[in-house]
């Protein structure tokens, strides 16, 4: 098997498109990063003069904004290294954590994981080593946590999650998949801007789940080989809840009475297949506006066997072709 290029050109021209009002709320108040400043816009709806009142400027919002950006997929390195930081500073709630070390080492692995910036357009940066690395759209890999046990910042990862764990089943569970299983987990980190086109995200899968089966036979050695075989994927993640409604899953997109409204499309799939999960209340909250009174954003745990990832991936095609 041929080994992975290292840039991938994606989602040419692809576009971002304008939210309903609930999720654009979400937008705004969401933790995740937007950099709207790095797109072009296409849409005369965009411009604004120091004329325009506060009422003009909401029914630009309201309008359907269309901005076209030419995406690329990049192997991550080191000049990405806060641009990743900037998408993971709440991966962990507003924990004290190894974030830098954590950073480090999604960056150091060559062989899984991918970025997405905006394209320069003419195909001259093939190493992906523009100066202007600040605008990352997206970060997906997955790390074996036996691989990386003795590093800081998995310790701090553990720890975080059998702390945030508070069912006594579900906790014994973790532990025996974070101490007797640990070999065979895969921690699987996925973030990105909120805007980010969701067009993107089953070749952005893809990539990560082909590196991974790539990496089971192109390792030098037969440990790391084997560090790639996995049975499990553990999941960090936020949704956000119906303060009035029960556990229960709900639809990607809807209205106000949802009982869970998912921060990532892929989520809702990854839910539905998963092993177990479980819930837990965030001390980070985003700031409520009128369309997300009625919600509360929560830290969601998900474990999924590898096996059924073939299923995720046709899964989220489907789902998206139908967005």
């Amino acid at each position: 098997m041929s080994p992975r290029p290292k840039k991938r050109r994606c989602g040419t021209n692809q576009a971002l498109l304008g939210f309903s009002p609930f999720a654009r709320s979400l937008s705004r108040c969401t933790a995740a990063p937007k950099y709207p400043q790095n797109i072009a816009a296409t849409s005369d709806s965009l411009a604004k003069n120091d004329d325009h009142s506060d009422e003009e400027e909401e029914e630009v919002l309201e309008e359907h904004i269309m901005v076209q950006a030419d995406f690329e997929f990049f192997d991550p390195k080191p000049s990405d290294f806060h641009g990743v930081k900037i998408l993971l500073r709440t991966y962990l709630d507003d924990t004290e954590w190894d974030l830098s070390g954590f950073v480090d080492l999604i960056l150091g692995q060559k062989t899984v994981g991918t970025v997405v910036k905006i394209g320069g357009g003419d195909g001259s940066d093939d190493d992906g080593d523009n100066e202007d690395d600040d605008g990352l759209f997206s970060v997906v890999t997955a790390l074996n946590f036996s691989r990386y046990k003795e590093q800081r910042c998995i310790k701090d990862v553990k720890e975080f999650l059998l702390k945030v764990c508070h069912d006594k089943d579900l906790k014994s569970q973790l532990k025996s998949l974070l101490e007797e299983q640990v070999s065979d987990v895969g921690l699987l980190v996925s973030q990105r801007v909120v805007n980010l086109p969701p067009q993107l995200l089953p070749p952005l899968y893809d990539a990560l789940f082909d590196e991974v089966s790539w990496a089971t036979e192109d390792e030098p050695t037969q440990e790391l080989r084997d560090s790639f075989r996995f049975k499990f994927y553990l999941i960090v993640t936020t949704i956000y809840m119906n303060k009035h409604a029960g556990r229960q899953k709900g639809a990607l997109k809807g209205n106000a009475d949802e009982p869970i409204i998912y921060n990532k499309e892929e989520d809702e799939i990854f839910h539905k297949l998963c092993l177990w999960s479980f819930t837990f209340p965030l001390h980070t909250q985003p700031l409520a506006t009128n369309e997300s009174r009625n919600y509360k954003q929560m830290g969601l745990i998900m474990v999924i066997k590898a096996e059924n990832v073939s299923a995720f991936r046709e899964e989220l095609k489907s789902l998206l072709s139908e967005l």
